[in-house]
């Protein structure tokens, strides 16, 4: 199967049912707002100035160029922990270095769309993925929904997740960064740095919802089986599923442990049985990807297959709907709605 075949966000089979209504999100920025749990404080001291920036209308990469600009620094001396969409208003960290702690006065921190809520100094970098998660407050607007199926779909969620799949946006306007990949993977010349970074994104991501697709319609995306990586929830620690577990299925049904899928990289994934052939079938399907990846010298990684959906609060009117939820790092917002409502 090549990627004509399989679009990684569109073709991914509903897992609780098919949606229950219609909306429209992002008609304001204001209506998407992510708050970023960065899971420690800063300490205070320290070379590095951590700066807590409101952001309406701005990506974060163009958020860090304008402060290597503000700071007189390298880009390289930004740091921040995740990307945030442009089409939202954001509360996120970002890093700048300036050795020996002296930095521009803040006042001269102007950017459009941007305010700084807070400027505290820390000892190191803000790295990648140095975050716990991100708080979601979303308004579903136009809203067409049968009350009664509306409230039984959001209960669902809260009590047993969602499939935890990577976005569109991992996958770049009209699949651009798939497309990427396949061109390097394919003997044409290596991205530069940073549209490097997208393009492996882009091809792990593809292989993993590939997986998860096939995995929900054998409705086994929340289950597991003996040989199985099984994941803690919240933590990136796994085990492989023993055969005399009797409890693994009450920690499935706790959303304890999820079953996993690849983050493709070099030699086979862990574990062994059905899910482990799965995987090894889905790889096949897309050999460019997985040769390109081990190639590029990434290792096998795991991620969860089922999403948490921590604290979800909602408030409904007949043509409006807000939602409140937390997600731990790395997971999107749109898997959530994606089995409530069609936002497109």
């Amino acid at each position: 199967m090549s990627t004509t075949e399989f679009d990684p966000w569109s073709d991914l089979p509903a897992a609780l049912g098919g949606v229950v209504g219609r909306g429209r999100i992002r008609a304001r920025d204001e209506d998407f707002i992510v708050e970023e749990e960065l899971g420690f404080a800063p300490t205070g001291e320290g070379e590095h100035l951590f700066l807590k920036l409101r952001q309406t209308g701005c990506n974060t990469d163009w958020v860090a160029g304008r402060l290597a600009r503000w700071g007189g620094r390298p880009r390289n001396d930004v740091g921040y922990a995740g990307l945030k969409d442009r089409h939202a208003v954001t509360e996120q960290w970002f890093s700048v270095r300036f050795p020996g702690g002296r930095h521009p006065a803040l006042e001269a921190l102007e950017i459009p769309g941007v305010e700084c809520l807070a400027a505290v100094p820390h000892n190191r970098k803000l790295k990648r993925g140095a975050l716990t998660g991100n708080r979601f407050r979303l308004r579903v607007t136009g809203l067409e929904a049968d009350p009664a199926l509306l409230e039984a779909r959001l209960a669902e969620v809260g009590r047993a997740g969602v499939p935890n799949a990577f976005g569109p946006q991992r996958f770049g306007r009209e699949r651009g960064n798939l497309r990427l990949a396949a061109e390097w993977f394919s003997g044409g010349r290596e991205p530069r740095r940073a549209e490097r970074g997208f393009a492996l994104s882009a091809a792990r991501s593809l292989l993993f919802n590939a997986v998860l697709a096939e995995r929900i319609a054998a409705g086994t995306w929340n289950r597991a089986a003996p040989g199985d990586p099984v994941g803690l929830d919240g933590s990136g620690s796994w085990f492989i599923a023993a055969d005399d577990d009797p409890a693994l299925a009450a920690r499935l049904d706790a959303l304890d442990v999820h079953p996993t899928g690849p983050l493709w990289g070099r030699g086979m994934p862990p574990g062994h049985g059905p899910g482990s052939e799965l995987e090894a079938a889905v790889a096949g399907r897309f050999p460019v990807y997985a040769g390109g990846l081990a190639a590029a010298g990434l290792e096998q990684e795991r991620r969860a297959l089922r999403l948490r959906v921590r604290a979800l609060e909602w408030r409904r009117t007949p043509d409006l709907l807000e939602l409140s939820f937390g997600l731990p790092a790395g997971a999107y917002a749109t898997a959530v709605l994606r089995e409530i409502l069609d936002t497109d």
